[in-house]
Parts: C-alpha cells; sequence; structure tokens
C-alpha cells in the first residue's frame, strides 16, 4: 500500500493500479458487482456516501458575535446614558444603528453558512450500479466502495471511480480540477503515482459529469474519503479572514474607550476642583463621554459599504459581505483563475499551418473528422458539441465556406480515445469526386498522427518544428491527415497508415480582450495580479504573457507547478510566493497554503474562483470572489463577492470603489474625531481659562447628533480621487490615523476649540447674556466647515469642486437650518436654553467658523507641495 496525497491517508493509488488489480484489492467481480447482501454490509461498514455536515453556527451564536466588538459595546453604554441624561433620540439612533448593523451580519453569517449544504447537494440523487450481475437504480447515499457504477453522457458521478470499461469517455471536471475542457478518460493504469489529479485519466471523480461516451467504474471512495469530500473537510476548517477594515476599526474602537474614560474623569475632576456641582459636572462629563464615541460611525460604514455595493452590481459585481467592499480597496495581490476570468471561456483555433498553404482543404477535413454540429440553438450559439470539436467546426467552416457541415456522408469511423489519441472517419465521395470512392480523415495528437504519414524530409522537419513552437506557445496541437480509398478495409485501422499531411492546428481559449488592460491598470495601482489555475502549466504561463500576468519567457521563480508545491515547505514556499506569478496543476489545499504564505507575508490576497476545489481558499482568502456565470454554488457560497460576468476587469473597477470607499470612511473618521476633539477643548480649556462652563450637557449631546448625522453620511457619497488607482495599496497593518490623520485631528480640533472660546470670550467679557449660544453656534458651524474642507485629502474642495456632492451640500445646509431653529424658534430656546443671536452676533460666529476651513486648504497646499506630513493614500 503506498500512501497518497488527499483525499485518503494510505489509500491505494488506485489511478496507477490496473482493473484487475483493483477488483483484487476490493474483492470484486466487476462483470456482476456485488450482491445485495455484499453492498448492505459495506454500507454499515463504511457508512452512507454523503458528505461531512461541517460545524455551523446556530442563529444564537450568530447574534451573540455581533456585540462583540469594542465599539458596539461603548455605544450601548452611550444608549443608556443617553437615556440616564434626557435624550431619547439619541438613545433611539443608536439602538436603530445598532439593530441595523445585526440584523446584517447575522444575515451573512447565515449565507456563509450555506456553502457546506451547496456542497452536499452536488451529490448524483442516484447512480445506475451492476448488482447481482443487474443494472440497478439506487440512491447515491447507499452507494458503497466495491460498487460498479455505469456511466454515460449527462451522468452526474456519485463517488470517485477506477475505470474498467471507457468507450469515448469524456467527463467535465473543471469545478474539481479546474481543467477548462473535458478530460478524455481510459483504462490504462498511470506509470506515475504521485500523478496530478487532472492527469488521472484512468479515474473519475464525484461531483463531476459525464459529457461524451460510456463506460464503467468501480468504486473506491465514497463519502468523506472522496476528493470532493476532502474539499468539504477543508473548507469546514477554515476560518474567516477578519478583513483590515474591521480590523482597523477594532484598533481605533479600542484607543477610543481608553480615550473617552480617562477625558470624562479629567473633565469631571477640574469641575470639582473648581468647585462646580457635582451632579452637572456628572451629567456633563458624562454628555461629553457619548459626545466623543463617534456613534455615526458604524452607520457610516455600513451605508457607504452597502451603496459601494450597490454601484459595484452596476459593474457587474456582486457583494456578499458588505465588509468585502472595502477589503478589494486593500488587497495587494489577486489570485486569479485562468479560464473565463482572464480568458473566454470558448476554445479557439489560434494557429495553422496546413501544407502547401492548402487552407480550404485543411477546413473540410475538420468539417468531416468532427462530431460537433452546426446549427442554432435556443440559446444563441451557433454550435453544439465538445469544446475543442466546436473550435474546430467553426475554424473549418471558415476555412472551407464552400463545404457543407457534412461534405460528404460518413460511412465509418474510430471514435477518438485517450489512448490511441487520434479518431478516424471515413467518407464515401461516390457523388462528389468518380475518381475516388472513399476518403478517410484523421485527427490527433501530432506524434501519433506524424508516423502514420508519408511526407517528403522536408515537410516533415517543418510539421514537427511547427508543433513544438505552437505546443511551447500553450497551444492544444492537433495533426490532420487524409488518404483516398478505393474500397473499404476489413481492418479500419489499416486506413489510418499511408496518409497525407494536411496540416496542423493550435488551439487556445483566448485572453478576454479587456484582461490586459484590466492587468496593467492593476500592476499600475501596486497590485500584483497571479494566475493559480489546474491547466497543463505551459498553457497557463502562455495566457499569463499574453495578458501581462507573467514574462513572456520563464524567469525561474515565475511557474510553480502543483509538484514544486509538494515538495516546498512552508518557509520555502514564503520565500518564492512573492516572485511567483503562475500556479499549474494545483489542487485544493495547496490552493489554501498559496492563500496563507501571501498572508504570512503582510499580503492582503484576493481569491477568485468557479469550483468546488476553489471554495476552502475562498473562504480563507481576505476576499473570496466566485464565478457568477459558470460557477458553482458551493464556490458562490464561500465567497465575499460574486462575479456576474465573470470578468476579471470587473474585479479591477471593484479595486476601484473599495479604495474610494476606504477614503470615504477614513474621511468621515477624521471630520468626527476632530469635531469631537474640539468640544474637548472646549470643555477642558473654558473651565481652565477662567471662563464658565461652555456649554449644558443637552447642548453637548445636540451638536454631537446635527453633526456626526448627516454630514458624516453624506462624506460616504464622496467621489473618488483622480489618483486613487495610481497609488500602491494601504499596507494591511496601516493604521487608520496615518499619514497625519492624527497630527490633523490634534491641531484642527484645537482651532476649533480656540476659536469657539475666542468668540465666547468676546461675548461673555463684553456682557452679552447670550454668551453661550455664541460657543455653541460657532462650534456646530465651524465643524460643517470642516467637513466640507476634508472631502479631499489635497485638492481644493471650493471653487470647481464645490457641487460635486450635493449630498453633502444639502445636509450641511439642512444642518445650519437646524441650528438657526435651535437659536431662534422660542419652544427651542426654552428647551437647549439658547437665546436668539443679533444680525452682528450671527456674522462674527460665521467669520470665526470660516476660520478653520480656511485653515485647512492652506494645509493640503503645504502637503501639496511636501512641505507636511507625507503623501497621503488618497493623493
Amino acid at each position: 500500500m503506498m500512501s497518497v496525497s488527499p483525499p485518503v491517508a494510505n489509500a491505494p493509488m488506485w489511478h496507477a493500479l490496473s482493473p484487475t488489480e483493483v477488483a483484487e484489492r476490493l474483492g470484486i467481480d466487476v462483470s456482476t458487482g456485488l450482491d445485495d447482501a455484499e453492498a448492505a454490509r459495506r454500507l454499515a461498514s463504511s457508512g452512507p456516501n454523503s458528505l461531512p455536515e461541517g460545524r455551523g453556527r446556530r442563529l444564537r451564536d450568530l447574534v451573540v458575535e455581533q456585540f462583540r466588538d469594542v465599539m458596539i459595546l461603548l455605544l450601548l453604554a452611550a444608549a443608556v446614558v443617553s437615556g440616564i441624561v434626557g435624550d431619547p433620540v439619541d438613545t433611539v439612533a443608536i439602538i436603530v444603528i445598532l439593530v441595523l448593523n445585526a440584523t446584517i451580519g447575522v444575515v451573512q453569517g447565515y449565507r456563509a453558512e450555506r456553502a457546506l449544504e451547496a456542497l452536499r447537494a452536488m451529490a448524483a440523487p442516484k447512480a445506475r450500479v451492476l448488482r447481482g450481475g443487474r443494472p440497478e437504480l439506487v440512491a447515491s447515499a447507499e452507494v458503497v466502495p466495491g460498487d460498479v457504477v455505469l456511466l454515460e453522457a449527462g451522468t452526474a458521478v456519485p463517488a470517485d471511480l477506477r475505470l474498467t470499461e471507457a468507450a469515448g469517455l469524456q467527463a467535465a471536471e473543471a469545478a474539481l480540477t479546474g481543467e477548462s475542457v473535458p478530460v478524455d478518460k481510459g483504462v490504462r493504469a498511470l506509470d506515475d503515482p504521485q500523478a496530478h489529479l487532472a492527469d488521472r485519466t484512468s479515474m473519475a471523480y464525484r461531483g463531476t459529469e459525464v459529457t461524451n461516451g460510456r463506460g464503467a467504474g468501480v468504486v473506491v471512495a465514497t463519502g468523506p474519503d472522496t476528493q470532493i469530500g476532502h474539499v468539504a473537510g477543508l473548507l469546514a476548517e477554515v476560518e474567516e479572514v477578519r478583513t483590515p477594515l474591521q480590523r482597523r476599526l477594532a484598533h481605533l474602537s479600542t484607543r477610543l474607550a481608553i480615550a473617552v474614560v480617562v477625558i470624562s474623569a479629567v473633565v469631571f475632576a477640574v469641575g470639582l476642583l473648581r468647585g462646580e456641582d457635582p451632579l452637572e459636572m456628572l451629567l456633563t462629563a458624562v454628555s461629553l463621554a457619548v459626545a466623543a464615541v463617534p456613534e455615526a460611525l458604524p452607520a457610516v460604514v455600513t451605508i457607504s459599504l452597502a451603496l459601494g455595493a450597490a454601484t459595484m452590481v452596476r459593474h457587474q459585481a456582486l457583494v456578499r459581505r458588505l465588509p468585502a467592499v472595502e477589503t478589494l480597496g486593500s488587497v495587494t495581490y489577486i489570485c486569479s483563475d485562468k479560464t473565463g476570468t482572464l480568458t473566454r471561456n470558448r476554445m479557439t483555433v489560434d494557429a495553422v499551418w496546413a501544407v502547401g498553404g492548402e487552407t480550404p482543404e485543411l477546413g473540410r477535413a475538420l468539417l468531416a473528422c468532427n462530431d460537433a454540429l452546426l446549427g442554432e440553438r435556443e440559446d444563441g450559439e451557433d454550435t453544439h458539441g465538445d469544446p475543442t470539436e466546436v473550435a474546430l467546426l467553426r475554424y473549418g467552416a471558415e476555412a472551407s465556406p464552400d463545404a457543407t457541415p457534412a461534405p460528404v456522408p460518413r460511412v465509418a469511423e474510430i471514435p477518438f480515445d485517450s489512448e490511441r489519441r487520434r479518431m478516424v472517419t471515413v467518407h464515401d465521395r461516390g457523388a462528389h469526386d468518380r475518381s475516388v470512392r472513399y476518403v478517410a480523415y484523421a485527427k490527433g495528437a501530432p506524434e501519433v498522427v506524424l508516423p502514420r504519414c508519408v511526407t517528403d524530409p522536408e515537410t516533415r522537419h517543418e510539421a514537427v518544428t511547427r508543433a513544438r513552437a505552437m505546443a511551447a506557445d500553450g497551444l492544444r496541437v492537433l495533426a490532420v491527415a487524409r488518404r483516398d480509398l478505393d474500397d473499404l478495409p476489413d481492418d479500419l485501422a489499416d486506413a489510418e497508415h499511408h496518409m497525407t499531411l494536411l496540416g496542423l492546428v493550435g488551439l487556445l481559449d483566448p485572453p478576454r480582450a479587456e484582461a490586459a488592460r484590466a492587468v496593467a491598470e492593476c500592476r499600475e495601482a501596486g497590485i500584483v495580479p497571479v494566475m493559480i489555475t489546474g491547466d497543463h502549466p505551459d498553457t497557463a504561463h502562455a495566457i499569463a504573457a499574453r495578458v501581462g500576468v507573467a514574462e513572456p519567457h520563464h524567469a525561474g521563480d515565475d511557474v510553480i507547478t502543483s509538484r514544486e508545491l509538494t515538495e516546498l515547505d512552508d518557509d520555502a514556499l514564503s520565500d518564492r510566493v512573492l516572485d511567483a506569478r503562475v500556479y499549474a496543476r494545483v489542487d485544493p489545499a495547496q490552493k489554501i497554503r498559496i492563500v496563507k504564505a501571501l498572508q504570512a507575508r503582510g499580503q492582503v490576497a484576493a481569491m477568485t474562483g468557479d469550483g468546488v476545489n476553489d471554495a476552502p481558499a475562498l473562504r480563507q482568502a481576505d476576499i473570496g470572489v466566485a464565478m457568477g456565470r459558470g460557477g458553482t454554488d458551493v464556490a458562490r457560497g464561500a465567497s465575499s463577492m460574486i462575479l456576474l460576468d465573470d470578468n476579471f476587469a470587473t474585479i479591477v473597477a471593484a479595486v476601484r470603489e473599495g479604495r474610494r470607499i476606504y477614503d470615504n470612511i477614513r474621511r468621515f473618521v477624521k471630520y468626527t474625531l476632530t469635531s469631537n476633539a474640539g468640544e474637548i477643548w472646549v470643555m477642558f480649556l473654558g473651565p481652565l481659562l477662567g471662563l464658565p462652563l461652555p456649554l449644558l450637557p443637552l447642548q453637548i449631546l445636540w451638536i454631537n447628533l446635527v453633526t456626526d448625522g448627516l454630514p458624516g453620511l453624506a462624506l460616504a457619497r464622496e467621489e473618488a480621487e483622480p489618483t486613487v488607482m495610481k497609488r500602491p495599496p494601504r499596507p494591511p497593518d496601516e493604521s487608520i490615523f496615518a499619514h497625519g490623520v492624527t497630527w490633523h485631528i490634534g491641531w484642527v480640533g484645537l482651532l476649533i476649540g480656540g476659536v469657539s472660546l475666542g468668540g465666547m470670550a468676546w461675548a461673555y467679557t463684553s456682557g452679552a447674556d447670550n454668551w453661550q449660544t455664541v460657543v455653541f453656534t460657532i462650534l456646530v458651524l465651524a465643524q460643517l466647515g470642516h467637513a466640507m474642507a476634508v472631502r479631499s485629502e489635497t485638492r481644493p474642495s471650493f471653487g470647481r469642486r464645490f457641487a460635486t456632492n450635493p449630498a453633502l451640500l444639502g445636509a450641511v445646509v439642512l444642518t445650519v437650518a437646524l441650528q438657526l431653529a435651535v437659536v431662534y424658534l422660542p419652544w427651542l430656546q426654552g428647551i437647549f436654553r439658547t437665546d436668539a443671536l443679533s444680525a452682528g452676533q450671527l456674522a462674527v460666529c460665521v467669520g470665526l467658523a470660516l476660520v478653520v476651513p480656511l485653515a485647512v486648504e492652506i494645509e493640503k497646499v503645504l502637503v501639496r507641495r511636501g512641505l507636511l506630513y507625507d503623501r497621503t493614500p488618497s493623493s
């Protein structure tokens, strides 16, 4: 017994054993299968052929998870305090925000739990097996090791099988291996025990589908022991990774919690030392604590992500987890599948060499020796059949337009199979060419067709040279030949000898037209695109080079195969992972290793995929991106985002949106904490300067409500900076306060406090009874001016850009109107203890408030000239 890679430890390498050896090891007769009694015994021993349930999260667990964040706990405390000090509006607003966030989180968690359910649903509900020598239809869950399963076109494979019969058998394995075209199957034992999953042509795997031919196979693995079962196990084990935004906000919440407690305690202590009323100071300190907590932050984050998600849907990207929107803006590596994402998922004849330039004759041969059909289908396509056959049929119709899809009637054939690696068809040409009764066409691998052709040395040399060149370009190369026959031979195989070579064709799934441009934009944005595929290394590298993912010629470490990955330990992989650009023939566990290696090197990794084999890596990645058109439910269930058009360029558009969203969240944090700092400086410095307590508790809460509310939310609608895709990604461990945000909060907050106290001192020393209303109004207006100024990190926020965010303009106008109502409406004056301002006093308030946006604009000039801070990530 030899060791094996997943799914089953210490199991035989079934693909390397002959059918006879397999039957002996499993104790069966492949001609009769198991009898009912033996099948029942094995079912009791091995268990049902079903996939593991995994460990799911109950609804209660999902709800509890939503209230473990420090910011959420702070907001709960703020809601309680707001109720105590008599501010039900703030209490209700906070509770609504918390319920909204919790609901969204629970729904997203529930959807994630559906991934394993979708995986289990992939099993074939019924299977046709031999029981006691008779075919029987049994439930897929009752299939046991040793059962002989009968296969035909359209059959979903119910378990892992070692094939014992194969007549033109092909299986679509893209969902499991990533192979882009159906795989030819045979019964011959493979010489390489370590052959990659996609190369094990003597096997058929659960979750794949037979597309052509017929066959039979012995069940060698069921349930969790199958390849898909192993994937299900990996998926259940992978924990979801917290997004960069979640990590940053958690860090921010912790720092705020400490700051709130310290500031409130200091203000309370200072008030007591000055002889203020203890109850009044307690309410003031508590109100200031509530004001210091940006309760609108979760709402701003949620709304920003929701708006971004809505925008991304218009760009064909459907977001399943809102934090994924921002995560794309942090991505440093995009690990992309090849088929359908970077390519068109449509095989095409990419290169042709016709002997003597006789392209029409080559086209006629491809039309004749072809099992695809030409004709309109319900889905709008013009062909039916295997993708390779379809591509050859399309080319044949173009190269030989005078020929019909079937130039002459087919009278005999030898179908293609994986052992012969060629197919032959014989046609009756009596009605078309009286000098020749029959014509035989052959197509297949050059190494098996060329030896059967009669050619001069020069032509043979050129054919071999061109075939090698096409293969080196990653093309699937087929040789095409012809032989005229006077009579049908008794043994049709005799028609394959003494043929005339017609030419070579090279096929490829071509890159999408926009893929190269999207890859170039990624590189300009500092993002490294990487191809991870189940295809052959040469094919993968050829496509990668065409779209710019890899260099035109192998650079040593840029391509890593499955076998190399197996030989690399984690440290060695970590050394190479930043240089690799193409991974070929990889299996599910290796995809997770790649993602983990990138994350260990401090990278934020996005992983795209469509198959069952991609699901664990999609879950492990910082953001998993599934395909919407050709993808499986399993991949979609494990992902954070779904590409509705399966297009790599859509990911790039999503990255742009993600960066814009993070910039806007960062703007809000910068704005609201600066505003809160201004309020704190007013309350802290006022008494130290010999002034009365500047604000009442309810006034503090009002400022917090109107300035953090609508203006803060409107910042989420700010447009992207022109250079958003011309800067490198943010380092994953970069603080939200990086690039001068901390200094901005400090000095602008002090400025807001300074101008507010200056206005207060002017009104108080001049004997005005409404001095408190003056400082109250200056604080509100200064913060609104600051909101307008922080719309951009470096560009002027006024002038031509003044009206580019109508939502913010409307929010500022409405907030000003609300503040004026509090100042001038008698019934509100009684609630907030305000007095009407004279026209002159109001003008002073406006003038002092405008100092703040003017100072911020000067700061931008200094930043643009490199005289202040470093270049911000939004510049």
